[in-house]
């Protein structure tokens, strides 16, 4: 990994599979985005599913995956023989073909997703990437395992972030219960907490839900970023 020199802003977040638009404004406020790939898998975690919005409400995209107790999210493998990319697929679309941008959104998230993976942070790495990249944010992003940082929970933030010259470290809100702001603070680091504001956009089906994958913003509205600025921005 190259050095980074002029980072002021550093997020931190594992892996998740499609993630809620929430996740992609956090990419958007930094400088530096950080996969914490070698963060210990968790069933709890969203690393292997994610809900999208049909009729009946949310339903839950789960990847099935071969990991025991303890491992990595970088060391577990998603379980292909289950044919899962598939039902997934289908279940997309059958519930968003007469989305206004499904063609599209379709089409790449189908590309990428029936690609070979060495391990589910990597798929799901590539596919954060790759919206990323249509939302036309400009964030570097690092892998966690590539820094070698062996410390735990809130020092290896810190240490993160020192290694790559972080002035400013944007949290997720959730963590702000068990954070000290104080040891930011004697490593010369800002603590900040990413706000991100749900908003409205046409969807299909009853009330408008929150607690659902990016892919359902992206089929209704499209590679869009510039509405989700402006919601936030106000």
């Amino acid at each position: 990994m190259n050095e980074i020199t002029n980072n002021t802003i550093t997020a931190i977040h594992q892996p998740n599979y499609i993630p809620w638009l929430g996740y992609f404004y956090k990419i958007y406020q930094s400088d530096v985005f950080v996969f914490l790939d070698d963060a210990q898998f968790s069933n709890e975690g969203m690393h292997n599913y994610h809900y999208i919005k049909t009729p009946q409400g949310p339903f839950r995209l789960k990847i099935p995956v071969v990991q025991k107790m303890g491992d990595k999210i970088n060391e577990v493998k998603t379980k292909d023989t289950l044919d899962w990319k598939q039902k997934h697929l289908k279940t997309i679309e059958n519930n968003y073909k007469r989305a206004p941008y499904f063609s599209e959104v379709f089409s790449d998230f189908e590309n990428l997703l029936v690609q070979d993976y060495e391990s589910l942070s990597a798929m799901n790495i590539e596919l954060i990437r790759f919206i990323c990249a249509k939302f036309g944010i400009s964030t570097e992003f690092v892998v966690a395992s590539a820094l070698n940082i062996s410390s735990v929970r809130e020092e290896k933030i810190l240490d993160i972030c020192q290694k790559l010259n972080a002035t400013v470290y944007y949290s997720g809100t959730g963590a702000r219960a068990y954070q000290n702001e104080d040891n930011f603070i004697q490593r010369s680091i800002e603590l900040k907490y990413s706000v991100y504001r749900p908003f409205e956009y046409p969807q299909f089906f009853g009330d408008f839900q929150t607690n659902v994958t990016v892919l359902d913003y992206l089929m209704h509205c499209g590679y869009d970023w510039v509405r989700v600025l402006t919601t936030q921005e106000k």
